[in-house]
C-alpha cells in the first residue's frame, strides 16, 4: 500500500512509499483511510523538530471503514463508517489509565507518532479506541473528531463551560475556531480574537455564530472584553495560539477566580508568564493536553447534532500522492485546514 513515511530525523526526510498492509490481530481492525489532516504535530515533524520513532507513517486526524476484522472484535464489522482516538497501546494498569485519563499514561504509544498513522491507503488501529460515526456525520467531516476531541476536553472536561460564562478564545486557527464553537454550543457569550492576517479565519468564525471577534492590531481587545463583562473581565480564557504575548494580554483580562485553559503549544518550554496576576486574582491556569475517550463521545454527539461546524472549516484537499502541495499550502498559512485524501 502507498502510505507517507517519516524516514529519518531532520528537516523533510519524508517519501511516499509502498509498503506492506498492516497485519490484522486480536483486538485490533484494519480500516481503509478515507482523508487525513494535516495538524501543527505533522508540520513539526516534517521540519524535524518533533521526537517521532522512524520510520513512520505520519497522520492521526483521520476517517474511513473498516476492512478487516481482529478476533474478539464484536462491536465493530466490516464496511462500518470510522473514526479512532490516537491511542493504540496502554500500559492498562497504571491510575490514568484505570481511568481511562489515556492520554497520561507514560507508557501510551500513538498513531502517526509511534506506530504507523492513517496518511496511507489503510491503519491498523487498536477496537477500544474506534468510534463509530453516525448517518448525520460525513467521512470528510469525520476527519476532524480528533482535533474537535480536544478542543472539548478543554472546554468542558478541564473546565466546566455554560451559558453563564464569558469566554475568550485566542488565535483563530482549527484549534481556535472549534474550541470557540464547543463553547457556543453551551451558550456561552463567545469572543474570538486573533490579527489583522486571520481575518478570512475570524470572518469563517462569523458565520458559525460566535457572537464577536477581534483583530487586536485594529481593535482594542481590552475595551471589547470589558463592554461585554460589565468591566469584571471574562470568566474562561482558552489560549489557542501559543503565543506568550497574547496569554499574558488574556490573563489580564480575566475576571477573579477565573479559568484558564493553555491549549496552544508554546515554541520553547520555557516562557516568560505574568504569574503575578495569576496569583493575585487567584486564576486557575490549566494544561490540557491532547483527549481522552470521553472527549470523543462528546465531539461525535455535537457532530451528530449539528451544533459544531467541521467540514465548512475545511478549505484545501490533496490526493496522498500530492502530498507535499498539502504540506506546503499548511506552512504557508493560506488555508484554514488542509486534508489528504487516501483513495
Amino acid at each position: 500500500m502507498k502510505a507517507l513515511v517519516k524516514t529519518a530525523s531532520g528537516y523533510d526526510q519524508m517519501a511516499l512509499q509502498d509498503i506492506a498492509s498492516p497485519q490484522i490481530r486480536e483486538g485490533f481492525v484494519k480500516a481503509r483511510v478515507a482523508y487525513s489532516g494535516i495538524c501543527g504535530t505533522d508540520i513539526h515533524t516534517f521540519k524535524g523538530e518533533y521526537g517521532n520513532t522512524y520510520p513512520v507513517v505520519l497522520g492521526h486526524e483521520f476517517s474511513g471503514t473498516i476492512a478487516e476484522v481482529g478476533a474478539n472484535v464484536t462491536h465493530l464489522k466490516v464496511g462500518d463508517k470510522i473514526t479512532s482516538e490516537t491511542t493504540f497501546s496502554i500500559c492498562g494498569e497504571c491510575e490514568f489509565c484505570q481511568s481511562k485519563n489515556y492520554n497520561l499514561c507514560g507508557s501510551r504509544k500513538g498513531i502517526g507518532t509511534v506506530v504507523n498513522g492513517s496518511m496511507a491507503e489503510e491503519v491498523l488501529l487498536r477496537a477500544e479506541s474506534v468510534h463509530l460515526l453516525t448517518e448525520n456525520i460525513s467521512l470528510k467531516s469525520a476527519a476532524l473528531t480528533e482535533p474537535l476531541a480536544c478542543c472539548v476536553h478543554a472546554v468542558l472536561e478541564k473546565t466546566n463551560t455554560t451559558n453563564k460564562d464569558v469566554v475568550l478564545v485566542i488565535g483563530p486557527g482549527p484549534i481556535g475556531n472549534l474550541v470557540a464553537q464547543v463553547a457556543k454550543s453551551q451558550g456561552a457569550y463567545v469572543i474570538l480574537a486573533g490579527i489583522t492576517n486571520d481575518i478570512k479565519r475570524l470572518d469563517l468564525a462569523k458565520k458559525f455564530g460566535i457572537n464577536r471577534t477581534v483583530d487586536v492590531l485594529t481593535e482594542d481587545l481590552k475595551q471589547v472584553v470589558m463592554d461585554a463583562t460589565n468591566g469584571h473581565g471574562v470568566d474562561k480564557t482558552f489560549d489557542c495560539s501559543g503565543s506568550i504575548k497574547g496569554v499574558n494580554q488574556g490573563l489580564n483580562l480575566m475576571k477573579k477566580l477565573g479559568d484558564f485553559v493553555q491549549v496552544g503549544l508554546f515554541t520553547t518550554p520555557l516562557v516568560e508568564l505574568d504569574t503575578n496576576v495569576i496569583i493575585q486574582k487567584e486564576l486557575n491556569y490549566i494544561g490540557c493536553r491532547s483527549q481522552k475517550p470521553s472527549s470523543w463521545v462528546t465531539a461525535i454527539g455535537l457532530m451528530d447534532k449539528k451544533q459544531i461546524f467541521t467540514e465548512e472549516l475545511i478549505t484545501a484537499e490533496v490526493d496522498l500522492e500530492h502530498w507535499r502541495e498539502g504540506i506546503d499550502l499548511v506552512i504557508k498559512g493560506s488555508e484554514m485546514k488542509v486534508l489528504i485524501k487516501s483513495k
